[in-house]
């Protein structure tokens, strides 16, 4: 009860001194606006003065005493006496707009945390009335929450000389440290000439047809990146176990075959090697989550606690959930899926991996390899991602002929940074591996 009796959050002194500096300095406003909406005001009749500033701003009038007072007595919210009055007790509050963004500052945290109470009031009725599944109500508590922190961020222009002088400080990193890539390697040397590493807030999609082998590659690349960068590496597996993906990279790790390790018929030279390569994977910061279903709200929600976050991959992207209740559009429930996973990418500033399904549309074909358009269930797939990747295996149609070796086609068919062509993987399907094999670029247009 006695939280209940507390008194919201608020600055009244602070949202006075704001109004007042404007009334002081109008040119301050603009940069106000970026900060500032008039619901952010605790004091309905200040929401009411920024209100009046914001559209003599808008119109490109003066804002001053006189065009105050008349537009809010002309919108009925105060008489003209009531306005003088008042007006000219906010006008003496401060000696000088100097510190207005200060107190901008203040009047918008004060409004947050009012903001986070009232979603608080809101999820706290949700759970007590328990209408609809728990896990709709924990989505909808995820995004009311979220909603208030996208609320906070405010990014402005960047002057293009600012954004030269980083280009500048990258490229000469890059003339320093030749082994720095302007990207996060993805421990194949050939691909990594290609697409020059992924980039920070890449969305990479793997795709390819069912036995090609994309959630292991995935997993290959997890691995090395978390060898490579010894930062987390965050993966969210929808169709398999953790202890199924677990035992998938001990094997490529250790070079055991993943029948023996799922029947347990096992050499001790094999026990020897699982358990070094047990050792050494266990030293990465490979992080699980199996949960089925998963929405990007929840995934969101759950990336935001890890600390030294570098990549996240996903397995894989149909067997996703849209947010809040399905609906019989799945191509527009995909699109948005897969809309949100880019801009969780550009959020959080790390490479996002993703899985995705094809349609049978390469089995009708003479030749097999995958194109853009047999992404499954979305055109919005091949707009969001940064970097399309197809798995193509010619052994999974046809039988190798003597003494040839497996080879794995990485196609790069998209590359919103650089050149396009086909990576030539070596596949070792008993050990759920890709290696480097060589490199064939066809320079086409990004």
């Amino acid at each position: 009860m006695a939280d209940m009796q507390r008194n919201l959050p608020c600055a009244l002194e602070a949202e006075q001194s704001v109004l007042g500096s404007i009334l002081i300095d109008p040119n301050c406003f603009a940069d106000l606006t970026e900060i500032l909406r008039a619901e952010d005001f605790y004091l309905e009749e200040h929401g009411e003065i920024f209100y009046a500033m914001y559209d003599l701003f808008s119109k490109s009038r003066e804002i001053d005493l006189v065009t105050l007072i008349d537009t809010l007595v002309s919108r009925g919210v105060y008489n003209e006496e009531e306005s003088k009055k008042y007006i000219k007790i906010i006008a003496e509050t401060v000696p000088s707009a100097a510190n207005v963004l200060d107190y901008a500052q203040i009047v918008k945290e004060k409004s947050l945390l009012r903001s986070l109470i009232g979603a608080s009031d809101e999820i706290r009725e949700m759970a007590f009335s328990a209408q609809g599944e728990v896990k709709d109500i924990i989505d909808s508590a995820e995004q009311k929450v979220f909603a208030i922190a996208q609320g906070s961020e405010n990014k402005g222009f960047v002057h293009i000389r600012e954004a030269i002088s980083r280009t500048y400080a990258r490229l000469d990193l890059l003339a320093r440290d030749k082994a720095a890539a302007s990207g996060t390697p993805t421990g194949f040397s050939a691909l990594d000439r290609t697409l020059v590493g992924l980039g920070e807030g890449d969305l990479v999609i793997v795709g390819a047809r069912p036995g090609m082998g994309k959630t292991s590659f995935c997993m290959n690349l997890a691995t090395n990146i978390a060898k490579s960068t010894k930062k987390n590496v965050c993966v969210f597996s929808l169709e398999m176990s953790a202890e199924q993906l677990a035992s998938r990279m001990l094997s490529s790790e250790a070079l055991v075959d993943s029948y023996a390790i799922r029947s347990g018929e096992l050499t001790s030279e094999q026990y020897k090697q699982l358990a070094d390569a047990a050792a050494e994977l266990s030293e990465s910061n490979i992080l699980i989550d199996d949960t089925t279903g998963i929405t990007v709200t929840r995934m969101k929600a759950k990336l935001r606690r890890v600390k030294n976050l570098g990549l996240v991959v996903v397995d894989y992207l149909q067997l996703m959930q849209g947010e809040g209740r399905r609906t019989d559009n799945r191509v527009l429930e995909v699109g948005d899926i897969s809309r949100g996973l880019k801009i969780l990418a550009k959020e959080l500033k790390i490479p996002v991996i993703c899985c995705a399904q094809l349609s049978r549309g390469p089995e009708s074909r003479t030749d097999k390899r995958p194109m853009l358009s047999d992404l499954r269930d979305s055109g919005a797939i091949e707009q969001d991602a940064d970097i399309i990747l197809f798995l193509y295996r010619d052994e999974y149609y046809k039988e190798p002929g003597p003494g040839e070796q497996s080879v794995a086609e990485c196609i790069v068919s998209k590359n919103r940074h650089g050149s396009t062509g086909t990576v030539k993987l070596s596949w070792i399907g008993q050990f759920t591996k890709f290696l480097t094999q060589e490199v064939t670029r066809e320079d086409e247009a990004p």
